[in-house]
């Protein structure tokens, strides 16, 4: 569908460079048929040294995940050391900026894909094009993959799993109602209103209004036109589509009122234990939240389908968590622990623990996960997902001015034109 958008409703922004076991283990387990054991391959005693590696893993399944990666790296090269250091992700970029001013960056970062540009604005990712492209195994990673961690032709990162997004649903509650699962946005809005009984504590949808709601805000702005990114790597906001998108994503609580009532400061705990404990019919999230949900839900209670199709795209997110070389001492050994997580038994022994799709095409592959229909949604996303909005500032900007706009048209301190008027303001004084 062609969108109008006029000179004034189009704001074109300015570049600029900136300076200087559990029980969800065991429920993700039932799903798919076991936890599998970590890979083991031949010692390689020519690598040596000790590897210092930040992350922002939090939950129980994926310090389990990385501990079982770790010990399998040991097995494989027993010189190695890998000393792993947490760092909530709300300071990693906080954290990550000083160290790399300061000369204190670790051997391997985690790096997500919108914070690509900042980190390597910051001199804290080396180029790997050279290995990249001489490694034996590249082929298992789809190109499709690589432009996240590829600024100007330079490849930084290597993806370690996927976070792919997806639309939870009580597959029970749709039966009872004869309800199809949705295909739009469009739809996802009837099914809600259709299952939505507040009277019965029951609400069609847990709308993620509180931390880590801007990635939402910012996808649905997306489906419906209302913001991109031009070859130039220039963020656009189309004015009229961005509040169309912003009026249908938050009238859901103050129109339609298909979300608890909690859902201006519902972040990531309380949509998954709304939706875990039966009080939402359907939950957007990724495949990491699965080893969690089926902790307390069936096969026969709920069921995945891919993110619904907006007015203009379907944003079916594939997010990779790449992994990034910040400093020269030891980097063959940091390739090799960066490299140990694609391989197919890590990968899908992680996959098993924490729900995080691999990023390797012949994990992919594996009949664990081709024999498991919860996981056809995932699979078929990946071949038409996209990845996140990339450009320098787009965090900050994300969760110090989308976030707070968008929770107080929730609260009726805004209006959607009045928010998403603050957003452009916002993204013109952090960008231009």
């Amino acid at each position: 569908m062609k969108r109008s958008t006029t000179s004034i409703s189009r704001l074109p922004i300015t570049r600029r460079r900136l300076v200087g076991a559990s029980a969800a283990t065991l429920g993700a387990a039932a799903m798919s048929g076991g936890v599998h054991p970590a890979f083991v391959g031949a010692q390689d005693d020519a690598l040596s040294g000790d590897l210092t590696y930040w992350h922002h893993f939090t939950s129980d399944s994926e310090m389990l995940g990385l501990e079982q990666a770790t010990a399998s790296f040991a097995e494989a090269y027993p010189n190695v050391t890998i000393a792993s250091e947490n760092i909530p992700n709300a300071d990693y970029m906080t954290q990550f900026t000083t160290a790399a001013l300061g000369g204190a960056l670790p051997d391997v970062a985690m790096a997500a894909t919108d914070r690509i540009p900042d980190m390597l604005a910051l001199g804290g990712l080396i180029d790997l094009t050279e290995r990249f492209n001489a490694w034996e195994d590249r082929a298992n990673i789809s190109e499709t993959l690589m432009p996240g961690a590829t600024i100007d032709g330079q490849i930084v990162g290597l993806p370690m799993f996927l976070f792919v997004d997806w639309l939870y649903y009580r597959l029970d509650w749709f039966e009872e109602a004869g309800i199809a699962p949705p295909t739009t946005w469009a739809e996802m809005r009837e099914a809600a209103i259709a299952v939505n009984d507040p009277t019965a504590g029951r609400y069609g949808f847990g709308l993620r209004g509180g931390d880590g709601g801007q990635g939402q805000v910012l996808n649905i702005m997306r489906a419906y036109g209302g913001l991109s990114v031009d070859d130039a790597g220039v963020p656009v906001i189309s004015r009229d589509e961005a509040i169309e998108a912003v009026a249908f994503w938050s009238g859901l609580f103050t129109t339609d009122e298909v979300a608890p009532p909690s859902a201006p400061n519902d972040s990531y705990s309380q949509i998954m234990q709304a939706f875990r404990t039966g009080q939402t019919a359907m939950v957007l999230h990724h495949t990491g939240s699965l080893a969690e949900i089926m902790a307390d839900l069936t096969p026969d209670q709920v069921m995945t389908v891919p993110v619904p199709a907006g007015p203009v795209m379907q944003v079916a997110g594939v997010a990779p968590q790449y992994n990034g070389i910040s400093k020269a001492d030891n980097e063959d050994a940091a390739w090799a622990w960066m490299t140990h997580w694609t391989t197919p038994d890590v990968a899908i022994a992680f996959l098993e623990t924490t729900g995080y799709f691999p990023a390797s095409q012949a994990a992919s592959e594996d009949a664990r996960i081709t024999d498991n229909p919860i996981y056809d949604a995932a699979r078929s996303s990946i071949e038409i997902g996209v990845l996140p909005l990339q450009f320098i500032g787009a965090p900050g900007w994300a969760s110090t001015s989308v976030l707070p706009a968008f929770q107080q048209v929730l609260t009726g301190q805004a209006t959607a034109e009045e928010a998403v008027d603050q957003m452009i303001a916002d993204l013109e004084a952090e960008i231009g």
